[in-house]
C-alpha cells in the first residue's frame, strides 16, 4: 500500500501517518483491519504489532500481513517492556474504553511517543445536537446513544489536561475535519483531534 492508496481509503490516517519515522518499531492498539500498520510497513519499513479485539478484523489484518495480538486493550500491556516502541499509536479507539487513564499511563509505559485520535465532541454540530436536545449523530460520532461503543466523550482541552496528569507531555496538536488540518477555531471545528505525545523528562 502506498501514500496515495492511504489517502483515500483514509485521509485521517494518511495524514497522522507522517508523525512515524520510518524504520519505527510501533504498536498500534485499536488497529481495527491493520490498514494503517500495512502502510507503515510497507511504505516506511517500519516494524511493529497491532492490538484489536474485533473477530471480524483479526482474519483482515493477517490478509494484510500484520502480526496482530486479540486482546482487550482494557486489561493492559504488560506482554510489552518499558519504552518498547518508537510510537504508540491509538486511533480513533480510546473513546472506547472505560478506563482511558490507566490506558494512556500504559501507553506512557511501552511507547516513547504516542499519537492518539478521538472524535471531538467539542466539534460545533455537535454542540448545536445537544443545544436541540438530543446526543449527536455525526460522521465522526455515527452512532445513536443507544448502540455506540462510545463510552468517553472529550474535547480537545480535556485531553491535554489528562494527558499531563498521567506523564505526557503533549508535542503537537492538530483539529482535522474529512482528513485536512482545521488552523481557525479547531476545538469548534475539528470533528477528529489528534495528538502527537512524548513522555515528560523526569523533573
Amino acid at each position: 500500500m502506498n501514500f496515495h492508496e492511504l489517502s483515500v481509503l483514509r485521509a485521517d490516517l494518511a495524514f497522522i501517518a507522517h508523525w512515524v519515522n520510518p524504520a519505527s518499531h510501533v504498536l498500534d492498539l485499536g488497529c481495527g483491519d491493520g490498514v494503517m500498520l500495512q502502510y507503515l510497513q510497507t511504505d516506511k519499513h517500519c516494524i511493529g504489532y497491532g492490538v484489536e479485539i474485533d473477530d471480524a478484523k483479526i482474519p483482515l489484518c493477517i490478509e494484510r500481513g500484520v502480526a496482530v495480538i486479540q486482546q482487550d486493550l482494557e486489561s493492559g500491556l504488560a506482554m510489552f517492556a518499558d519504552n518498547a516502541f518508537d510510537t504508540v499509536l491509538c486511533l480513533s479507539a480510546l473513546q472506547m474504553m472505560k478506563n482511558v487513564e490507566g490506558v494512556l499511563r500504559d501507553i506512557a509505559r511501552v511507547g516513547r511517543e504516542a499519537i492518539v485520535s478521538f472524535p471531538n465532541f467539542a466539534y460545533w454540530p455537535h454542540r448545536m445536537a445537544l443545544v436541540g436536545g438530543r446526543m449527536p449523530v455525526s460522521k465522526s460520532l455515527p452512532y445513536e446513544w443507544y448502540d455506540t461503543p462510545n463510552v468517553r466523550c472529550a474535547t480537545i482541552y480535556d485531553f491535554q489536561e489528562l494527558a499531563n496528569q498521567v506523564g505526557l507531555e503533549v508535542l503537537e496538536c492538530i483539529a482535522l475535519h474529512d482528513g485536512k488540518p482545521v488552523t481557525f477555531l479547531p476545538n469548534w471545528r475539528g470533528s477528529l483531534a489528534v495528538f502527537r505525545l512524548r513522555k515528560k523528562s523526569p523533573a
